[in-house]
């Protein structure tokens, strides 16, 4: 395969040591509003100090809270992770998301930060009709053609397969995008990782079908271990398996979740969800990073922005024992293995 051994960034091949501090799933330039509710002309929320919290505290109550297309403020935003020294960000929106190739490597060039740009498909919710028609054939396709030759009608290649979409229960068209990311991975050499349904029997039913389909799910990560569990002892048993999984709501540090009923962690609990997993010698099987995907998020406006991995939480898992080269296995080491094409 061509590049195997490096790494596909929007500003083309990188050494897998170049990327730096990486962190594995954010939002730079996205639209996560509801299709129902695009394009209706609905006034977007100001954000102010008179709000801020709310805002977070309810994200999905203020329209316009879910759509970063400012390419100013993402490339000002970035740059931010950039002076933390931050060296690589995996950008996870795909087909239904509004993503943004060129915007992306206008950032990329910018700010000196590596991007990189899953490949495939969201929720079914966010598919038009003519996708969710598309057979498997059809799907690993257009796969293996963004990563291999351009997405989304640029020549801009992605360097990972997802977040692949997936819903509780599984739609079928979500079953086929799983299988189709399977295919692709088989051509391509990328890694695949997946957004599960809210529910804790998701990721189980995941892998059975990416291995069903081909999948190396040593290449395979699962996503969003911090609302999908209540506690570590699933996470150890999906990480068993052995897939990747990911803790990626660092930054969110509030009871209430917005889209179902869940005790979401602190970033003490996660670092110390993360410790477990090394206890269990598994510690090359989890990644992290914030699924920033709201502008309540962003530090212009009052939130952690994407630099609160390496300002914030290293020094917090520095003090809970963690050693210089455990933070670099989770944070380059793991990340560089995964985003390395084979």
């Amino acid at each position: 395969m061509a590049h195997a051994g490096t790494v596909r960034t929007v500003c083309g091949p990188v050494a897998p040591q170049a990327l730096g501090y990486t962190l594995m799933h954010e939002h730079l330039l996205c639209d996560l509003t509801p299709p129902a509710l695009r394009g209706r002309g609905l006034p977007e929320v100001e954000i102010t100090l008179e709000n801020v919290f709310d805002v977070t505290y309810r994200p999905n109550d203020y329209h316009g809270n879910h759509r970063l297309q400012d390419l100013a403020i993402a490339t000002s935003e970035t740059r931010r992770f950039a002076q933390a020294g931050g060296g690589t960000i995996v950008e996870m929106t795909t087909g239904g998301l509004c993503p943004d190739p060129e915007g992306l490597a206008a950032l990329s060039a910018a700010t000196g930060v590596h991007v990189v740009l899953g490949a495939g498909f969201y929720t079914q919710g966010y598919q038009d009709a003519a996708t969710l028609a598309l057979p498997v054939e059809a799907l690993a396709d257009i796969v293996t053609a963004q990563v291999e030759e351009g997405a989304w009608g640029t020549d801009i290649r992605c360097g990972i397969i997802g977040e692949i979409g997936c819903s509780w229960p599984l739609t079928p068209f979500e079953r086929r995008s799983l299988a189709a990311g399977a295919i692709a991975q088989q051509r391509t050499g990328a890694a695949i990782t997946v957004h599960p349904g809210r529910h804790p029997d998701a990721p189980h039913e995941i892998l059975d079908v990416l291995q069903a389909a081909g999948a190396d799910l040593s290449r395979v990560i699962i996503d969003h271990m911090d609302r999908t569990y209540d506690g570590v002892d699933a996470v150890v048993a999906l990480a068993r398996r052995g897939c990747v999984v990911e803790y990626d709501f660092f930054g969110i540090e509030q009871s209430q979740y917005w889209m179902a009923v869940a005790d979401l962690p602190t970033d003490y609990m996660r670092i110390h969800a993360v410790r477990r997993l090394f206890d269990e010698g598994l510690s090359g099987n989890v990644v992290l990073s914030q699924d920033i995907c709201t502008r309540s998020r962003l530090q212009c406006h009052g939130g952690h922005g994407y630099a609160h991995m390496l300002r914030n939480v290293v020094p917090l898992m520095r003090d809970r024992g963690f050693g210089q080269s455990e933070i670099d296995l989770l944070l380059k080491e793991t990340p560089a293995r995964l985003l390395t094409l084979v």
